[in-house]
């Protein structure tokens, strides 16, 4: 872990695996939950950082965290959600060519996969998924769309993601869902936050009715 102050109140941590991330960014949350975590206001997960803002002295916050014991998370650890998807994306043929398999064994290997929210950008609610292999690792789009529809789930590098809102994108799509990525009514306006566990549900047929809380 590399530690590098920013500003007068600022700490980032750098780390090697995304892993590593979702270990510290847990087991930060743990002591503000107990209640021996110094003061701060916010604590930002990323791919290979984790930013904590509104420390009284970051140094010594980054010499203390020298001696910290973090445990590596386990699936009792993370919080679970499941999407329900209808596996119908424009590019989910072109998806199981670069696997080298069928558009139904696509479906089957992603559905199978327990997925974890590495962390969040983008947009508002937008998730950025690890958990496939590194064999099945996409590109992006060499031409991106110039809108992705809301509740379009699609791959690109070693995430998968479902849109929030419709945007301009260059994901991979492969299937689409009705559940509410980002509600400002509900108590978690985000249904996806970093560290919780996803699986990914087929559903046959037309746009499902159900929405994921």
């Amino acid at each position: 872990m590399r530690a590098l102050p920013v500003g007068a109140h600022g700490l980032l941590l750098e780390l090697d695996t995304a892993d590593e991330v979702g270990a510290l960014h847990a087991e930060l949350l743990r002591r503000a939950a107990a209640g021996t975590l110094p003061p701060v206001t916010e604590i930002v997960p990323a791919a290979r950082t984790v930013f904590l803002d509104g420390l009284d002295a970051p140094r010594c916050f980054a010499a203390d965290l020298e001696t910290w014991v973090i445990p590596q998370l386990t699936a009792a650890d993370r919080p679970g959600v499941e999407i329900p998807v209808v596996y119908d994306g424009p590019d989910l043929a072109d998806v199981a060519a670069l696997w080298g398999t069928t558009p139904d064994e696509v479906v089957r290997r992603h559905a199978a996969t327990t997925f974890h929210v590495a962390f969040c950008g983008f947009a508002p609610g937008f998730g950025y998924l690890t958990g496939l292999p590194e064999e099945w690792h996409v590109p992006r789009r060499a031409t991106p769309r110039t809108r992705v529809p809301v509740g379009a789930v699609a791959l690109a590098g070693p995430y998968t993601g479902v849109y929030p809102r419709s945007s301009p994108g260059g994901w991979q799509l492969i299937g689409r869902t009705d559940a509410v990525l980002w509600d400002p009514r509900r108590e978690n306006a985000a249904l996806l936050t970093p560290g919780t566990r996803v699986h990914f549900v087929p559903r046959d047929g037309a746009r499902d009715t159900e929405t994921a809380r």
